[in-house]
């Protein structure tokens, strides 16, 4: 789905983006809920931002990337973590691009999401390559999601991907150094 934001650009630079998890739903100017073989999952766009909220049976969890003021916890490379029953994983890129290169992976990009089933991008008024986009998918007992936080301004596309699953056992017989 993609959608026109009617909000000024609230985060000014890629680096002020911030990462968290768990911080409770915030204010989201366009909302996606989505079933994913048995879990709900809601893709929230924040001004130039994002959160995902995911819950099932096993747990919840929250993801956001925000410019966050009071926030000391800068947008990380990479992230591993156990939530409860769940593995999560996130990374992030920043990608430099000349105008023109820019303009052109815009237009890729809200492409790919404009018309999937599992996807939001909002655009922002006053530049038609200002937005943020995501795009989920469930895919071996996974829930990933990737984001794209554009800044034509700097010519700066902020690229996140984040996966949740359960956590399988290990057992000693199917354990390589067991």
């Amino acid at each position: 789905m993609l959608t026109t934001l009617k909000t000024a650009y609230t985060d000014t630079r890629a680096a002020d983006l911030a990462w968290a998890l768990g911080r409770e739903p915030l204010p989201a100017l366009a909302v996606l809920d989505l079933r994913l073989d048995g879990m709900l999952l809601q893709l929230r766009l924040l001004g130039a931002s994002h959160q995902v909220l995911l819950e099932d049976d096993e747990g919840s969890c929250s993801e956001t990337v925000a410019c966050m003021p009071g926030s000391s916890t800068p947008l990380p490379l990479g992230v591993a973590k156990r939530l409860g029953e769940w593995e999560y994983e996130f990374a992030a890129r920043v990608e430099t691009l000349t105008q023109g290169q820019f303009a052109g992976r815009a237009q890729e990009l809200l492409a790919l999401v404009a018309d999937h089933p599992n996807s939001l991008a909002g655009t922002f008024p006053g530049s038609p390559h200002a937005f943020t986009a995501m795009l989920a998918q469930r895919y071996e007992g996974q829930v990933r999601w990737r984001t794209w936080h554009a800044y034509p301004q700097e010519g700066q596309l902020v690229v996140t991907r984040s996966r949740v699953g359960v956590r399988m056992p290990v057992s000693l017989e199917s354990h390589p150094c067991g």
